[in-house]
């Protein structure tokens, strides 16, 4: 073959290639590849990876756990609604006292009236008269407010139509006899029956030293139950209070009063 003739054929070969190829871009049609091969070093970063941890929403936020006021609401979030402590005194005979109240809040009233103190004749049946103005009293009165931390780690939650019911059982059962749990429930049932629920927690500490109470002759037995409630929409868990009888010995003084926390 001579030379000229190579050089067509190779020119012709090059056309025919070059046609092939415009061809495949006009279609749209990729060449075809050889299939991957997939090294178990890559199968392995294609293994699927632990989702991030999602930022906490509002929705997902758990409910607040009640251990104190402080804890569970910001400064002037809060109002603090009445407390009605009553106190009574029940001496095995006719006796002179002085009750006196350090009182970390301000007195917003009292009956009768505290001047530095009440002196009362008290008689065993709890009748008392005030030896200022001679008067009878069935039993010492004051209110107040302040800005104590009431505990919330324990207590009730109980609906506002079963509010009478579980106050009859619970103060009966830690001391108060039917003329002292009646009155407290007369004065604090028009503040709680209609709620939806009521979260109810007896205070001990929290209360008392917010509230001490001076007493001379010195009594040989006294209870203090101060009942702290917040109206709920909906009922919430929380550890149940534990709650212990009383007994009466001796010169007895009691004492019931309650307050209203209201968001």
């Amino acid at each position: 073959m001579s030379i000229r003739k190579t050089k067509i054929i190779c020119i012709l070969a090059s056309l025919l290639v070059l046609a092939l190829l415009c061809a495949c871009v006009g279609t749209g049609e990729p060449a075809a590849t050889e299939e991957p091969v997939f090294t178990p070093e890559i199968i392995l970063m294609l293994e699927p990876t632990e989702a991030p941890t999602a930022e906490p929403t509002e929705e997902s936020v758990p409910s607040p756990t009640y251990t104190g006021i402080s804890n569970t609401f910001a400064p002037g979030q809060i109002q603090r609604i009445g407390a009605k402590p009553v106190i009574y005194l029940y001496p095995e005979k006719p006796i002179e006292a002085t009750v006196q109240l350090r009182y970390k809040g301000t007195l917003d009233f009292t009956y009768p009236s505290y001047d530095n103190g009440w002196r009362v004749k008290a008689s065993p049946d709890g009748t008392l008269i005030d030896l200022r103005d001679g008067r009878e009293y069935s039993y010492l009165f004051w209110e107040g407010h302040n800005e104590a931390d009431y505990d919330f780690s324990r207590g009730f939650v109980i609906k506002g139509e079963d509010t009478v019911a579980f106050l009859q059982e619970k103060l009966a059962y830690m001391g108060l006899l039917p003329k002292e749990y009646n009155e407290f429930i007369v004065y604090w049932l028009p503040q709680m029956q209609n709620n939806a629920y009521n979260l109810i927690t007896f205070q001990g500490e929290a209360y008392i030293n917010t509230a001490e109470l001076i007493i001379a002759p010195a009594p040989d037995s006294i209870l203090r139950v101060f009942m702290v409630f917040l109206p709920l929409d909906a009922p919430i868990q929380i550890e149940e209070q534990t709650l212990s009888p009383f007994t009466r010995t001796g010169f007895t003084v009691i004492e019931w009063g309650g307050c209203a926390i209201v968001p």
